[in-house]
């Protein structure tokens, strides 16, 4: 990041010597903790490897991340060391295997979490009682449904780097997005990411390597209080939508609802900016829920996350989504609320 002129990030990551017999955590920067090379060969550190809800893709949880947040969610394991040593050519081993459970074959423009909620609700109705929930979206036969750890769903397509970021290495994204595709599988390539390590060196080596898709999280409109949040700026961030569809990658991007931090006025800017470069981009507003250093700081309401969703549509955003309902609704009431104003919204 330096070299190509960016600020390093705020990667420190906590780990435990494994031959040292020291009480209590080290840091060091997350390339040197989740990250390292063999013979020419990267190796990354992998918490976990699942069919992901409501995603409905082959998600692979990362550790070690370049970003600090506060209220990271998957903080765990992407600040603090852990998970298992995995090459590329390990990772298209997973997703062969993957390729033979897929139920629903996407097209590239749909390589997104986004897309998952217009085939299923996730509530397993079909497969449990033989019959559809009146919320289903009637698009998928009952023998399409899996069960994984994280609930109902289909297999589509997609294999999803995710948890932490390493953008800023690109070698081992690379490698392992080469050694997918050279399965030709049909198998789409989503990087879940901050943004930050998206240098235009790095999106020409992502293109160039087949990754297909991003899911961009832009955390905050406002700079400072991206930098609270996260330890980064975000200059760079807000104009890399325009150069990911610009490379022709599939993109989608998502913000949280943070009470007092992110709230309906950063959000529709973030809308509005979206919706003057490309206003079919997938956008979806997710309710925050405390966790890591924000443990104790309460979820949006239903009112709040309907307001957010009308300023977003109101900035021009044609494709809009809202995530984590049950962290707003908490009565068949609001939730019938929420039917009424937005039902294209879940």
């Amino acid at each position: 990041m330096i070299i190509q002129g960016f600020r390093q990030g705020s990667c420190l990551t906590f780990y435990k010597p494994d031959k040292l017999h020291i009480d209590g955590y080290l840091k060091d920067t997350a390339c040197q903790v989740t990250l390292k090379w063999e013979e020419n060969t990267p190796y990354r550190l992998i918490k976990s490897i699942q069919l992901s809800r409501p995603e409905d893709y082959l998600s692979v949880y990362q550790s070690g991340c370049n970003f600090s947040c506060l209220k990271c969610h998957s903080w765990e394991f992407s600040q603090y060391k852990s998970g298992k040593w995995v090459s590329p050519y390990e990772i298209s081993l997973v997703a062969k295997e993957y390729a033979k459970l897929v139920t629903v074959v996407e097209p590239k423009n749909r390589a997104t979490s986004y897309h998952a909620q217009d085939l299923c609700k996730h509530c397993g109705y079909c497969v449990k009682f033989g019959e559809r929930s009146e919320i289903c979206p009637n698009r998928l036969k009952p023998e399409q449904i899996l069960i994984s750890s994280q609930g109902y769903g289909p297999a589509r397509n997609i294999i999803a780097f995710t948890g932490g970021d390493l953008a800023c290495n690109p070698e081992w994204y690379c490698l392992a997005a080469e050694k997918i595709k050279e399965l030709n599988l049909c198998l789409w390539v989503l990087f879940e990411t901050n943004g930050y390590g998206l240098t235009l060196k790095n999106l020409d080596l992502f293109k160039k390597s087949g990754i297909d898709a991003f899911w961009l999280d832009i955390k905050a409109w406002d700079n400072e209080t991206h930098k609270k949040l996260t330890g980064c700026e975000n200059t760079w961030i807000l104009k890399l939508p325009e150069e990911i569809l610009k490379r022709d990658f599939t993109l989608e991007v998502l913000s949280l609802y943070i009470p007092t931090w992110v709230e309906t006025d950063q959000i529709k800017k973030i809308a509005k900016h979206l919706a003057q470069i490309e206003p079919e981009i997938p956008f979806t507003i997710l309710a925050f829920f405390g966790e890591y250093k924000l443990k104790d700081l309460n979820s949006p309401n239903l009112y709040q996350m309907l307001d957010a969703y009308r300023a977003a549509k109101d900035a021009g955003l044609k494709n809009v989504r809202l995530g984590n309902i049950g962290h707003f609704i908490n009565s068949e009431k609001d939730y019938e609320i929420l039917l009424q104003v937005a039902k294209d919204a879940i």
